[in-house]
């Protein structure tokens, strides 16, 4: 297992990790960090997976399943308020969710498998880019080399504030909802504001699609038929007194517990977006982005995960499972023959929340993901 040495040393990487954020789909200095402090210990080293992914292999050599355990690349753009030493060197980018932590867990796992491979099969380190904006794993998935990565397991955690520290939520099904922005643009034709009648303005549109969308997904609580529409961005127009505006856009996240109920919601949005336009003579054109799938956890991977966390006196519960948030982890899961399940590693009661400005990982957190992750490799690999 770890050696004080290690923690220190793992400690300091992912202060230097947290110092160097970079976004989705940027991971260039993040993905050479990463390979650099695996050094030659893995087998296998496999870059530029679905953008700027690391993956590495320890492998037995002896024929058996593969087992996956995935972090995650990319920090948030926001602006970090810190005191800390190891705060952000890059105005307006934070790792102000924890990926700097957990890429630290699976290094230290790395640590642990250089000094013993497992008994059978192999190991897979896999540090996905881009799982902020949806894209990453499917990314990796797409990407033609992932065929030879495909994993029989699939394992993660993520660091949750609102749990006590060290402790875990865990449970099988649905863990986090899946979601997708809808961006609604309406185009018209400007005008004198005196005389706003020779224009076409979506502003009435604009006021209609507001409380409309949001009326489609009222939320309540977390069953099967979950719908929730949050409108998060809208503008009209230019800033100005004299002219009569001709484009508005209207950014809404629609999110559902399962996949399943999504098709429906896309529909009934889209088909509102057309009716203000036609009514009101307006163009319009939608797209679709940061595009999540539901996250469900596998019962037998679940278990897996379950019989580790007690048989390292990690106490764990479902707490409030499923969470709204989304996570793009449920695409490795929802592979043919890959059975997956993510961990929620406590953070603290009082920790401030994911994608605060003032969020920091708990450093305490490495060693004991770390030696969750290790125990699942010795229980199915041996």
């Amino acid at each position: 297992m770890l050696t004080n040495a290690d923690i220190a040393e793992l400690i300091a990487l992912r202060h230097d990790l947290h110092r160097h954020p970079e976004l989705s789909g940027q991971e260039v200095e993040t993905a050479a960090r990463v390979v650099h402090a695996l050094g030659r210990a893995p087998d296998k080293v496999v870059t530029g997976l679905g953008g700027h992914g690391v993956a590495a292999v320890f492998d037995s050599g002896v024929a058996g399943p593969s087992v996956l355990f995935r972090c995650e690349l990319d920090a948030l753009p926001i602006h970090e308020l810190s005191d800390a030493p190891h705060r952000s060197a890059i105005d307006g980018k934070g790792h102000l969710c924890g990926h700097d932590g957990h890429m630290t867990v699976l290094l230290g796992l790395g640590r642990v498998l250089a000094r013993k491979r497992p008994a059978t099969g192999r190991v897979i380190l896999m540090f996905q880019p881009a799982e902020e904006d949806g894209s990453g794993a499917a990314a990796v998935i797409a990407d033609p080399r992932y065929e030879a990565l495909r994993p029989d397991w699939a394992f993660s955690l993520h660091n949750w504030p609102g749990c006590k520290l060290g402790e875990c939520w865990l449970a099988e099904g649905a863990v986090n909802c899946a979601s997708v922005g809808l961006k609604i643009i309406l185009e018209g034709k400007t005008s004198h504001a005196a005389q706003p009648e020779r224009g076409v303005s979506p502003g009435l549109a604009l006021a209609q699609l507001i409380p409309g969308l949001a009326a489609l997904g009222p939320g309540g609580a977390l069953g099967p038929d979950y719908r929730l529409a949050t409108v998060t961005h809208a503008v009209m127009g230019e800033p100005s007194f004299g002219v009569s505006p001709a484009r508005a856009e209207i950014w809404v996240t629609l999110r559902t517990l399962l996949d399943a109920p999504m098709a429906a919601l896309r529909a009934e949005a889209e088909a509102l977006a057309q009716s203000q336009a036609q009514a009101h003579g307006l163009r319009l054109s939608i797209s679709y982005h940061d595009d999540f799938a539901a996250s469900v956890n596998n019962p037998e991977a679940t278990r897996r995960m379950a019989d580790a966390l007690d048989a390292l006196g990690i106490a764990h519960s479902a707490g409030p499972l499923p969470e709204r948030a989304s996570e793009d982890f449920g695409r490795f899961g929802a592979q043919t023959g890959t059975k997956g399940a993510m961990v929620f590693l406590g953070a603290g009661l009082a920790h401030p929340a994911l994608h605060n400005p003032d969020y920091d990982f708990p450093d305490d957190l490495i060693p004991i993901g770390t030696r969750l992750f290790a125990w699942l490799v010795r229980d199915i690999l041996g």
